[in-house]
């Protein structure tokens, strides 16, 4: 069984987590540039194997897509064709950035660590991962 890999995409960086190969604990991996997302992905799967994509799904409060669709679909579809072995899944990434925020403030950060959105956007892609882990446990439950 591959490991589970998190992908928390934006304009200029992405969020990356994994989790460990028995598929249990979700761990903060990477911020890559945007430009530079699948050169990362595909060293990162030559040294460990992944065989699912977590991509976070931009919603609205109404649940309805939110704007950034536009940039994450043309991903979507470059990461599938890329990687045509792997299962790609979308989960629902509503406020993971805000909590990640809140986490990052109540662990007793210095403003300028809580500022670093590279921090932001890893602590976002574990979100995701925790969450749709814990998606999968219930439903095969």
């Amino acid at each position: 069984m591959g490991r589970i890999m998190a992908i928390d995409y934006g304009r200029k960086r992405v969020g990356l987590a994994v989790t460990d190969e028995n598929r249990i604990i979700a761990t903060a991996l990477d911020t890559v540039h945007t430009r530079d997302i699948f050169t990362y992905l595909h060293q990162y799967c030559i040294l460990e194997k992944v065989d699912t994509f977590v991509i976070g799904d931009p919603r609205q409060m109404n649940n309805e897509l939110s704007e950034s669709v536009k940039f994450i679909k043309p991903f979507l579809k470059k990461l599938r064709k890329e990687f045509p072995e792997m299962s790609v899944e979308s989960y629902d990434e509503r406020f993971t950035s805000k909590i990640a925020s809140q986490t990052i403030a109540a662990a007793g950060l210095k403003k300028k660590d809580r500022q670093d959105k590279t921090i932001i956007d890893k602590i976002s892609a574990v979100l995701i991962l925790q969450s749709f882990m814990e998606y999968k446990r219930l439903k095969s439950n």
